[in-house]
């Protein structure tokens, strides 16, 4: 269960380029990245903060990024994902996910929540209307909800990906821990070809 205040971007067609602009993809560990995310929309060409943009305002913070339809579009960058979880993000909430994108969020154990549209501006309602209002992303029973806003849905993910979030698996941990039943279903394999 994450508990958590919302950081709000209400913008449409978010793409990798603007989570991470290709000039900072030199690295190749995943370190780092938080400090470029949304680097042009945060940052003049001086370096100075843009006091507009929603990360510089102190008024929003959380492991919650509730973002406009069509999140993630672009190129396939996975840096957009090591990037918005370096800064600290562990949901993004959307009413539409590039596919790639998704997936890329997922193996970097970042959880992207899909809403219908009404549902995705209730919230962005919800926080206008109080910027420390807290939602709530339970992964078990695939909940969002924001009490105070008496707002709740269900959301999709795939039960594999749903198994690795909830036991702290990369693809390679799911494999090791199966060691044992792939020895044994090897083994009776085996003596059924014999």
């Amino acid at each position: 269960m994450i508990e958590s205040t919302c950081v709000p971007l209400n913008i449409e067609n978010v793409d990798t380029d603007q989570i991470i602009p290709a000039r900072f993809l030199k690295a190749t560990t995943r370190d780092g990245f938080g400090e470029n995310l949304f680097r042009d929309w945060r940052f003049d060409k001086d370096g100075a903060e843009k006091t507009n943009f929603v990360l510089n305002n102190s008024k929003y913070s959380g492991s919650i990024l509730v973002a406009g339809k069509n999140f993630g579009c672009g190129s396939s960058r996975e840096h957009a994902a090591w990037a918005l979880g370096d800064y600290g993000f562990k949901v993004v909430v959307s009413s539409f996910f590039a596919d790639i994108f998704k997936n890329n969020a997922l193996n970097n154990f970042i959880l992207p929540v899909q809403v219908d549209g009404d549902f995705l501006h209730k919230i962005f309602n919800a926080i206008k209307h109080n910027s420390l209002v807290v939602a709530k992303v339970d992964l078990k029973n695939q909940l969002f909800e924001i009490p105070e806003a008496t707002l709740k849905t269900s959301f999709e993910i795939n039960p594999y990906k749903k198994e690795c979030l909830l036991s702290g698996y990369s693809d390679l941990d799911y494999l090791l821990a199966k060691t044992e039943a792939i020895k044994a279903f090897e083994q009776k394999r085996e003596s059924v070809l014999v």
